[in-house]
């Protein structure tokens, strides 16, 4: 990049982050008693392995531990009540970073702490309006990646353009420099704008405007509100149980709806002792990711992903001028997708590139980041690569495969041509691996149907040892009624697509006895339903109904061609197979077909929603969690950054207006039946709590009973366990008086 264009790059971008100190961490030494039955996890190991900070909530909130890795001694090592969301302790020892959400909500900052509990300070999102969360760690412990989220500058200021708008990507030219309109770029699967979009209503004969019950259609997605981790946070990077899309609205690319300025995205290293600059290493406007992920170990290159959800790239960047080496597409899910080699020669990817599944590749590097080979490492049919760590020293690699919707654990040497070998695991899914020590040691995040999240510690070559901090299997419920182990479901839609989920069985129902079926529906809408424990599910089971969770076309761990199969028009057809899912536990003798309900969060929120007025005669009631209800309104309201990957996902606010009318539930509110309530955070900025309230409102017009629940300090995700306690009580009572139990 030439030297004027860097320096008018860096003008559109604000001050950098600078640390902020604050007050030593509070409690350092403390170790309260576990107020609730409490889940570990989001595990990052000191270097020598002997010692691991971890998120817990057993005082009610998720915070900040630290604990011997093969001991009970454990520290709290921040008190304050804001909730944290990630972890990372520096490759040299010295600092612990980690992300927290002050208040609940959406907007979260890092901070950086000594393993001891002094010096601590905010690193990056302490500017009122802005968010940020983390990156890697440099290989000398140096410096910590941030990502910052910047709102529009108020009305009035403008942000120059760096360069002349190419019509497509160039790899030779700067990171910084997209096209505008790069977020919508056209790519496999893509059915947004152009000629005939919007024009297709759930029946094939185009939209219906009216609002009145669906015309000729058959009866028969964001993440779960669980007592444990918020698996990726819905956020600046797009991840998680929540949606992440909504917005400012898009219109034409990186510019508001109203042609105000874009919102932007930057990304610096930043030494937490302030002894150093913050170094600059991407930046962009109107994007809907970004995060470092890696550096080399000279410092020429860091890898970076970004994109919107369904277009993830992972991109090498040399750091000296911030070009672009090289792309290659990566999968969604966990954001940490590879590292490079210690010469800087090669990069391990976890990447779907001209994929179905996504698999561990290699990409052999020039001296400027550009790929001159790509080869696979290792792969499987039928199963995404879904987690990946690495030693130190860069030889072996750990990976995590999803098998239909369980994990299975192996390590691969990546110096020689031996097999990988396999990690038994005590429960069903990996959520997260971090390697530890020098001796080659892993330490595991685990989560399974019979227990709460947890960390094990795996001593190099030995068995998998469960941390004696983290709660025991027997401690997931009190005496009396122990979890219920799923059993996996494989329903076929109406159009012939396999679909999959999982169906938990209330205990004391006679074998062949039809029960009352909550039909519950995940998030994302790329998230994958997966055989952990769920307090909501326990609930629900406990007061004699059944739960089917399944996962409906757009899910991820079945291939990019379903997770693709909901875009555009196609989203019609995930309301219809919802519908689908009901009767095929209903034909299968399971589920009363008198006494079905929905319910589900986000994504699942909007799913919900659109179940009840598109099959209204299906369900005798709905809980809607954080769901969109109109998404024209869900796009002007929520987050800039989220409105980018949503456009992607539901359709573009501008190009595809009348798409997203028809797709929106409030269009069609005066086909609701039955009775409904929404739950809310009431901080939530990913979809924002006026979607439950319009459509609360528009029942109770209707003569229809309406209530909406709105949990205070609480932001998309609940975090605090009395709120989480609160929702699960109060939807289990709903649907008990509902379904006549």
């Amino acid at each position: 990049m030439a030297a004027d264009a860097r320096d008018r790059l860096i003008g559109a971008m604000s001050a950098a982050p600078a640390p902020v100190p604050l007050a030593d961490a509070a409690g350092t030494r403390d170790t309260p008693r576990p107020l609730v039955a409490h889940g570990c996890w989001y595990p990052s190991a000191d270097p020598t392995g002997e010692w691991v900070a971890f998120i817990c909530d057993r005082t009610g909130v998720p915070q900040l531990w630290t604990g011997l890795a093969d001991g009970s001694e454990i520290h709290l090592l921040d008190a304050d009540p804001d909730p944290v969301t990630e972890v990372s302790w520096s490759p040299d020892g010295r600092w612990i970073a980690y992300t927290v959400a002050p208040g609940g909500g959406e907007h979260t900052r890092v901070l950086c702490v000594r393993p001891d509990g002094t010096g601590r300070r905010i690193v990056a999102g302490a500017d009122a309006g802005s968010s940020a969360y983390l990156g890697c760690w440099t290989r000398d412990g140096s410096a910590v990646a941030v990502t910052v989220a910047e709102p529009p500058p108020p009305t009035g200021l403008t942000v120059r353009t760096v360069l002349p708008e190419p019509s497509a990507p160039d790899h030779g030219t700067a990171f910084g420099d997209l096209p505008t309109g790069w977020a919508e770029r056209d790519g496999p699967a893509t059915l947004l704008g152009g000629t005939g979009h919007g024009q297709v209503g759930p029946d094939g004969s185009g939209p219906d405007h009216g609002t009145g019950a669906p015309a000729g259609h058959g009866t028969g997605v964001a993440g779960r509100a669980t007592d444990g981790p918020v698996h990726g946070t819905a956020g600046p990077d797009g991840e998680g149980p929540g949606l992440d899309g909504g917005g400012s609205g898009l219109d034409g690319g990186g510019s508001g709806l109203d042609g105000g300025a874009p919102d932007r995205l930057t990304a610096y290293l930043v030494d937490p002792s302030g002894l150093g600059s913050p170094v600059l290493v991407a930046a962009e406007s109107g994007a809907a990711t970004l995060r470092v992920c890696d550096v080399s170990q000279d410092g020429r290159l860091a890898l970076v992903r970004r994109g919107p959800r369904g277009r993830r790239e992972a991109v090498v960047v040399r750091t000296a001028d911030l070009a672009t080496g090289s792309v290659l597409r990566v999968g969604d899910g966990d954001p940490w997708i590879g590292r490079f080699s210690q010469d800087g020669r090669t990069l391990w990817l976890r990447s779907d590139h001209e994929r179905q599944f996504a698999a561990l590749l290699a990409a052999t590097l020039d001296e400027d980041g550009g790929r001159v080979g790509l080869s696979v490492v290792a792969e499987r049919e039928g199963s995404d690569l879904e987690l990946l760590a690495f030693a130190e020293d860069g030889r072996t690699a750990a990976l995590a495969w999803n098998v239909r919707g369980a994990s299975e654990l192996e390590t691969l040497s990546l110096s020689t041509a031996a097999r990988p070998r396999r990690v038994p695991l005590p429960h069903e899914v990996v959520t997260r691996i971090t390697r530890a020590g020098p001796a080659g040691g892993t330490v595991l995040a685990l989560s399974g149907s019979q227990r709460r999240p947890g960390v094990w510690w795996a001593p190099p070559g030995g068995l998998s040892a469960r941390t004696p901090w983290s709660s025991r299997d027997e401690d997931a419920v009190p005496p009396g009624r122990p979890p219920v182990r799923p059993v996996p479901l494989r329903p076929t839609a109406r159009d012939g697509v396999r679909l999959g989920g999982w169906y938990y069985r209330a205990a004391g129902r006679d074998a062949g006895r039809p029960g009352p079926c909550v039909i519950h529906l995940h998030g994302g809408p790329e998230e994958q339903e997966r055989p952990v424990f769920d307090p909501l599910y326990h609930e629900l089971l406990g007061r004699g109904l059944d739960v089917f969770a399944p996962d409906v076309r757009g899910s991820s761990g079945w291939g990019r061609s379903f997770v693709d199969a909901d875009l555009g028009t196609g989203r019609f057809a995930a309301i219809d197979d919802v519908a689908d899912c009901a009767a095929h536990v209903v034909l299968d003798g399971l589920a009363d077909p008198t006494r079905l309900a929905v319910m589900g969060r986000s994504y699942g929120g909007y799913l919900t929603m659109a179940s009840l007025v598109w099959h209204p005669e299906l369900f005798r009631t709905g809980v809607a969690v954080c769901g969109m209800s109109d998404l024209s309104t869900f796009f002007a309201g929520t987050e800039p950054w989220i409105a980018e990957s949503a456009a992607h996902k539901y359709g573009h606010p501008v190009r595809d207006r009348e798409l997203l009318r028809s797709l929106s539930p409030m269009s069609r509110v005066d086909a609701l039946r039955v009775p409904l309530l929404a739950v809310h955070g009431e901080h939530d900025t990913n979809v924002p709590p006026g979607e439950s309230e319009q459509m609360v409102r528009a029942a109770r017009e209707r003569g229809l009973p309406a209530e909406m629940l709105t949990l205070r300090d609480e932001g998309h995700e609940f975090r605090r366990a009395d709120n989480r306690r609160l929702f699960r009580r109060t939807a289990a009572d709903w649907m008990q008086r509902h379904l006549g139990l």
